[in-house]
């Protein structure tokens, strides 16, 4: 905050306040907020009826509690004298931001993300211990996936995403953030939204799925794993293109060591599938950073000159698409180490044939 210039920083609904405190806060109309001056110790301002959620921690915050019929605006606006260069979250509702703007009128504003977001994208052991855990839970529901312990053929999409959310959730994760289950043409959308389309034999059936895990000291990190199948032999066109994939996304991994700026990890990946004949087909980046979020700093892509450290976390996932026709991605979480690279979901990366 500092070297920034920043006076304060104000966090309300969002992963920042959790990442510190240790409390999430719930999306209400009713202002929770962590004002942290940079020459004096951090309040957290919570509604009366929410202060029983809140764990006290007196090393890290004092806890304000308001009123129903308290003004929580002017606390907050007391707690920062009057303004200077204020930080605020970038997820804090706009409705929060214009009172404080009104109440504040001499204060400037800029995003959190500027101060918390480099902290964020370099993890300690704990953290990256933390993902650890939750790629294995997710690499045991990828398992069974590849095992044809999950039924596919006959069952709509929206189906075997609502079992794959199931999963992870009895393989210890907290909450499931998504479940894409995108089958033959459907794949094609990288975002695909799991609908009423019945998987049949001879699909591709691509499945990005990721969830976050509560660790025993209360945080919660997220995982984020992609991996197709077939459903009996892949077409001879669709197992080159895998082919071309699973060198981009393997290349693309070792590349990402300590020092490497993150868009020459990008730039690998895309090389590669250019070279295959795919290149307009590869129509995203190839990673984004994993941690409390499961989309945060650093983000692999080109433009992006950020050099690599050690504890960035962040996925490798080239995809290659064709419309109407077929689509694939490959995915793993992977962390720089001053050893190097180091992947932390370890299943089969190969285009798996099962039955269905």
């Amino acid at each position: 905050m500092a070297e920034l210039g920043v006076d304060a920083l104000l966090l309300s609904v969002g992963p920042d306040l959790p990442w510190l405190t240790g409390y999430e806060a719930m999306p209400l109309e009713r202002l929770t907020m962590l004002v942290v001056p940079a020459d004096a110790e951090a309040t957290l301002v919570v509604p009366r009826l929410e202060a029983p959620r809140v764990v006290d921690r007196p090393d890290v915050f004092t806890l304000q509690t308001w009123e129903e019929t308290d003004d929580p605006i002017a606390l907050v606006a007391a707690l920062v004298d009057g303004g200077g260069s204020l930080a605020i979250g970038d997820r804090t509702w706009a409705r929060f931001l214009v009172e404080l703007q009104g109440a504040l009128p001499s204060a400037s504003w800029r995003r959190a993300s500027e101060v918390t977001g480099p902290l964020r994208a370099v993890k300690d052991a704990a953290e990256v211990d933390a993902l650890r855990r939750a790629a294995a839970a997710a690499d045991r529901v990828a398992a069974q996936l590849q095992g044809d312990e999950i039924p596919l053929v006959g069952r709509t999409e929206a189906d075997v995403s609502a079992d794959i959310a199931r999963r992870l959730v009895d393989e210890g994760h907290h909450r499931v953030n998504f479940a894409i289950v995108a089958a033959g043409e459907n794949a094609a959308s990288p975002h695909h939204e799991a609908g009423p389309r019945v998987i049949r034999s001879g699909d591709v059936v691509l499945c990005d799925f990721g969830g976050t895990l509560i660790g025993p000291d209360g945080a919660g990190y997220c995982s984020d794993i992609t991996r197709c199948v077939s459903i009996g032999q892949p077409e001879p066109e669709v197992a080159r293109a895998y082919a071309v994939l699973h060198e981009a996304q393997a290349a693309a991994v070792r590349s990402a060591v300590v020092g490497t700026p993150c868009e020459e990890v990008d730039a690998t990946a895309r090389s590669i599938i250019a070279a295959g004949g795919y290149g307009d087909r590869f129509v995203h980046r190839t990673g984004h950073g994993i941690g409390v979020e499961e989309h945060e700093d650093p983000y692999v892509v080109a433009g992006n000159t950020t050099l690599l450290e050690a504890g960035h976390a962040f996925s490798v996932e080239p995809g290659i698409y064709t419309p109407g026709r077929w689509g694939m991605r490959l995915e793993d979480i992977v962390v720089a180490t001053d050893d190097g690279p180091d992947s932390l979901n370890r299943i089969d990366h190969d285009l798996v044939v099962v039955d269905g």
